[in-house]
């Protein structure tokens, strides 16, 4: 991490508080959604509201194992198989109203609860890997949690969008973006410059482009949450999926 916050624990105390905040966010959007329109449609292909509220809360359970094996040394992966995170989304897509926001609460507070049991044990440096194999310190899961409020927020169509992002949230998110992609050949070479001031480098093939616009505009860009016509540079841009 290397944001404004000097020291590493400042730095973890600030995203720690970021996700805090997103997570209230969202549960305040949330608690008044009905039954129909939790079945209605997200703004994710093929998802309803519901599909990404289970997601989200599996995702607290996933990172929770991983912030325990960080403690313990047990290992834990995220989830058993891929066919078992698929099928724990659709099978959780469907409930009531109460039972999918009692879920969301309950599940991003044991992983509030794990990440303070890191705290007293002092493990946020032991390494534990995400799906897909990439290995981090403990914590960076904070930074990952965000990611999964505040862009899936906006998925949820709820009236958050990509440009209600807080500019410390999404400068916070893009240093991820590019860290989770500093190994990933075919992804464009970009440099990103924010109104804020904020710049970072992304990608690493072809040659080197500039884009510019809001920090939470880069961001949704980056994440396809808003086309090109939102930030300065991105003409004839293809993205990965990240």
């Amino acid at each position: 991490m290397s944001m404004a916050a000097t020291s590493p624990i400042e730095q973890l105390e600030t995203v720690r508080s970021l996700v805090a905040h997103a997570t209230q966010r969202l549960l305040g959007d949330t608690i008044t959604v009905s039954d129909e329109q939790w079945r209605s449609p997200s703004r994710l292909p093929n998802w309803t509201r519901g599909h990404v509220a289970t997601h989200l809360a599996r995702n607290a359970d996933a990172l929770r194992r991983l912030a325990e094996w960080a403690r313990t040394g047990e290992r834990q992966d995220m989830y058993s198989s891929a066919d078992q995170r698929e099928s724990e989304i659709l099978e959780g897509a469907a409930r009531s109203a109460l039972d999918l926001q009692i879920d969301l609460d309950t599940s991003a507070g044991k992983l509030a609860d794990a990440f303070e049991e890191l705290d007293a044990a002092s493990a946020w440096d032991a390494v534990v890997e995400l799906r897909g194999g990439m290995r981090v310190p403990a914590r960076l899961l904070a930074l990952s949690r965000l990611l999964e409020v505040v862009i899936h927020h906006v998925d949820l169509d709820l009236g958050y969008e990509v440009g209600n992002i807080d500019q410390q949230e999404a400068e916070w998110l893009l240093e991820w973006y590019a860290f989770r992609l500093r190994d990933r050949e075919e992804f464009p070479k970009l440099v990103l410059i924010s109104d804020s001031g904020f710049t970072i480098n992304v990608g690493s093939s072809a040659e080197r482009r500039t884009v510019r616009g809001s920090s939470a505009n880069l961001l949704g860009w980056l994440m396809n949450r808003v086309d090109g016509s939102a930030v300065d540079g991105s003409e004839e841009l293809r993205l990965p999926p990240f």
